[in-house]
């Protein structure tokens, strides 16, 4: 979720950038930086902190050219430093660029850089990218960008300017967002309409695989191979505000959004393709296939003999991730899990030892009761895992190991994505832990992953029909009590159902074991009341039909979340809101979004301040 901004034209360069930056704050950024043709030298400074560290820096020294571009990084390959800030050079400062998104084969292009005499400042994937136009620049700017793109593999926006072609600059996009801000003797760039909306509201929106050469008074658009593409103009109708958006009415809703693009953007790098053996004749070798690795954790079966315990600890949503986890992991590597809330770990003296493998999980990696767990077990002698959102944070520095997901900055105070990349990760690591356990066998192992990959198209699939879940929102949404009940991993995902409405509409939700409702919780079930039933895990199936028969003969109203295919559960139920069909293990990715959909247009109904619920903060940082 880096900003980029880009501008050529007859004005000073530099404030647009600041200004441009500025307004891509929203983003989230742990440095920033510009790069400025000055006439002679391509001038950079760059910083790690705010905004306002830059700016301070460039009080008294801002250059007076007029070509430049400008980025704020969201770190996620090497931790926050000035070093590891874009904008990022080659060997002599020729070509620079700044990049979002991932390079996911840059070690390799690294070591044969290295081995060809460059020389590398920064722990980044982004810098083998000048270094590459370096390598290919042969007088031609485009021809070497158009050649490093062949190379490179991964998510990308990427803007590179050229001290020899200092009269243009090139973008390319690939699964990252980048706009073209077209203005009278002057062209801008940025990775989102904010940071141009006061200058223009024409605008180029680029598509995958596609290149724009910028000059001052013309864009040019091209596929890859060079062929121009007659583009339409889009002109921006929001206001600023919503511009910060996407066009959202709410950062929640673009959030849940971003789910698919956040899930494949964690799922890179992580799943290694088989090739088949040339002339093998064995069917079963030559089949395709995948494995999941995880190379910085360095683990191999030997590892396994010292671990007799895993705890998961964490707080909030992401405890119920945990709660999924825990799931994967024994389901799928056969070993013992506990999940505990992190405000109370430290409080039952937990049986930890050198043989106690301890996963703790937070979003901002700064969450106060989750640093405390992770430092308890640590003294105990406990192996520590950090699975965090953020580069550089506490929790990542403290642990042993740590992993990250990525999804970007979340601004909403309730966490969505944030969430289904922490699912995506546990399930991938499960899976890692079985391979290296043996505890599945490969065509299981395949099948996973094969579906595995599919999950980002699924749930955009999910988020296409919304307005059933309008409907529901608007005609329940003022009742002041919901129920969530499922069983198994549905019971899991209802507990992050419920959460989500009490969060931000403000209603009285509680999620229940479905098998336990005739030990109590039977009595609250009373004409009228909503109930959401997850009913998707095959092995409890009939149980939980038969759950649902006691809360509608109760004359509850009973809403559904069901897999695509199942014409059971429509028989007994008031509404059905439908989900690809996946392997049960993964629908809890699929399911958790519909009921993120339901909380935010409860709150709309309500009123409610989505974004910014009362009492709430999106990261607690007390105890």
């Amino acid at each position: 979720m880096c900003g980029i901004v880009g501008y050529i034209g007859d004005k000073f360069a530099a404030p647009f950038l600041l200004d441009g930056l500025t307004k891509l704050e929203y983003r989230g950024y742990d440095s920033a930086g510009i790069a400025v043709f000055d006439g002679k030298e391509i001038f950079i400074e760059k910083t790690v902190g705010r905004l306002d560290a830059l700016k301070d820096k460039l009080k008294n020294n801002l250059p007076n050219g007029s070509i430049g571009i400008g980025h704020t990084r969201w770190a996620t390959h090497g931790r926050p430093s000035d070093r590891n800030a874009h904008p990022h050079t080659d060997c002599h400062g020729d070509f620079v660029v700044v990049h979002n998104g991932i390079i996911e084969n840059y070690m390799s292009l690294k070591e044969e850089l290295i081995a060809k005499g460059h020389v590398f400042k920064s722990e980044t994937d982004t810098e083998v990218v000048p270094h590459l136009v370096e390598e290919y620049y042969q007088g031609n700017f485009i021809a070497a960008v158009r050649e490093v793109l062949k190379r490179i593999e991964g998510s990308y926006s990427l803007v590179f300017m050229s001290k020899a072609n200092h009269d243009e600059l090139i973008c390319a996009k690939q699964d990252n967002p980048l706009v073209v801000g077209i203005g009278e003797g002057e062209n801008f760039i940025a990775s989102d309409i904010p940071a141009i909306i006061n200058r223009t509201r024409s605008t180029y929106i680029l598509n995958d695989g596609e290149i724009a050469i910028i000059k001052k008074d013309s864009v040019t658009i091209t596929d890859r191979n060079g062929k121009v593409i007659d583009k339409k103009i889009f002109h921006v109708s929001w206001n600023a505000e919503a511009a910060e958006k996407g066009g959202y009415e709410h950062f929640m809703l673009k959030e849940i959004n971003e789910q698919p693009k956040a899930i494949k953007d964690t799922m890179r790098g992580f799943i290694k393709q088989i090739r088949p053996a040339k002339n093998n004749n064995d069917e079963r070798i030559a089949q395709d296939g995948s494995q999941i690795i995880f190379p910085e954790l360095k683990w191999d079966p030997a590892f396994f003999n010292n671990i007799n315990k895993i705890y998961i600890v964490a707080c909030g949503t992401a405890y119920h991730a945990g709660l999924v986890g825990k799931f994967y992991i024994e389901k799928l590597a056969r070993m013992l899990v506990e999940v505990d809330l992190a405000s109370e770990f430290r409080y039952r003296d937990p049986i930890i030892d050198d043989k106690t493998l301890t996963i703790f999980i937070s979003q901002s990696g700064e969450t106060s009761d989750t640093l405390a767990a992770m430092k308890e077990s640590k003294q105990r002698g406990a192996k520590t895992l950090a699975i965090t959102n953020v580069i550089g944070s506490s929790l990542a520095r403290e642990a042993d190991q740590v992993l990250y997901t990525i999804a970007g900055p979340e601004i909403a105070v309730a966490s969505t994505k944030a969430y289904t990349t922490q699912l995506i990760l546990m399930f991938m690591l499960a899976l890692y832990m079985s391979q290296l356990r043996n505890t599945l066998s490969t065509e299981r192992t395949r099948e996973l992953i094969s579906l595995l990959k599919k999950i980002p198209s699924q749930i955009s699939e999910t988020l296409s029909d919304v307005e059933p879940i309008k409907t529901f929102a608007q005609r329940y949404g003022f009742n002041e009590h919901v129920f969530y009940i499922g069983r198994s991993l549905d019971y899991d995902v209802a507990l992050e159902g419920a959460l989500k409405l009490k969060e931000i509409s403000y209603i009285h939700a509680e999620a229940y074991a479905a098998g336990e409702l005739k030990h109590g919780t039977l009595a609250l079930i009373i004409e009228g009341v909503p109930v959401i039933a997850l009913a998707t895990q095959k092995s409890v199936y009939d149980k939980t039909i038969s759950n649902i028969k006691e809360v509608k003969a109760r004359d509850a109203v009973v809403i559904g979340i069901a897999a695509e295919g199942d014409t059971e559960l429509e028989k007994y139920i008031d509404h059905v809101i439908y989900v690809p069909n996946t392997d049960e293990l993964l629908i809890p990715l699929l399911t958790v979004v519909p009921l993120q959909l339901l909380a935010y247009y409860a709150a709309i109904t309500r009123g409610c301040d989505v974004d910014k619920p009362r009492n709430l903060a999106k990261s607690v940082t007390v105890e």
